[in-house]
């Protein structure tokens, strides 16, 4: 049998490189994809370092290039991808008013339509592969209203929907795909000083934000407790910190 890949986007620092990171120690074959060859490589050279054995793709790519998404995604047909985690996201932090249009509309790209992009195209070339896996991951506000954050939890509970709705889609057609939602709470990456343009947000009890906040480690655990789970949802309690799996939030149409 050929090597089978687990593809993960945004996937050279944070959450992803956590979950690269944890994956490949279940010897999982990686293909990662962010921006930016140096830090990929970087990821790569340590996960070889403990892992010789494992094959480690890397891929230059910003997501908000819409247009060369189909391109991207042709380049993997030569790999059997078992499970695609769509990873890669920003966030903005502050008033409605004070946005930029611009940022606004790149964070719909990278959130919303890369997303939906990739996760359509894996869909219709892996639904019916037996243990495939198609796990997006939303936020804590992808399910409840979030002022100073709202139009990244708009973004956000669209994750969270589509998902879900495919999820119930492919149950309906007996594929043999899953799809997933992992949600986390506030974590320790770099998240925060994107989102509000700074390179001073700090986490902890002297934090004005994150007090509280699990660690990118943590997060990649309950993406994984997720994976080997039959239920659809991980969502991380934003006061407790721990991880429910959960067979879904939202009422069906039908």
């Amino acid at each position: 049998m050929g090597k089978k890949y687990s593809l993960i986007t945004g996937a050279s620092s944070g959450i992803g490189k956590s979950t690269a990171e944890l994956f490949a120690s279940k010897g999982k074959n990686l293909i990662l994809i962010a921006r930016g060859t140096e830090a990929l490589e970087e990821v790569r050279e340590e996960i070889k370092t403990k892992y010789p054995n494992l094959d480690i793709v890397i891929r230059d790519y910003d997501l908000t290039d819409i247009a060369g998404l189909n391109d991207l995604y042709d380049s993997f047909n030569g790999y059997d991808i078992e499970t695609w985690i769509n990873n890669a996201g920003f966030g903005i932090l502050e008033l409605v008013k004070d946005h930029s249009i611009d940022r606004v509309l790149n964070m719909i790209r990278l959130n919303v339509e890369a997303l939906t992009v990739l996760s359509i195209r894996y869909v219709q070339d892996y639904a019916n592969v037996d243990g495939t896996q198609l796990i997006n991951i939303s936020s804590g506000a992808g399910y409840i209203l979030a002022p100073m954050a709202t139009a990244y939890a708009g973004t956000k509970f669209y994750v969270s929907a589509f998902t879900e709705g495919l999820d119930l889609e492919l149950k309906a057609t007996g594929a043999k795909m899953r799809a997933k939602v992992l949600a986390p709470a506030s974590t320790k990456t770099n998240f925060a000083n994107v989102a509000t343009n700074r390179t001073d947000v700090t986490y902890g009890e002297d934090s004005q934000y994150f007090k509280k906040f699990n660690t990118s480690e943590d997060v990649a655990g309950f993406l994984y407790d997720l994976y080997q789970s039959d239920k659809f949802l991980g969502l991380v309690d934003h006061e407790t910190f721990t991880l429910a799996l959960e067979d879904g939030k939202f009422d069906n149409l039908y």
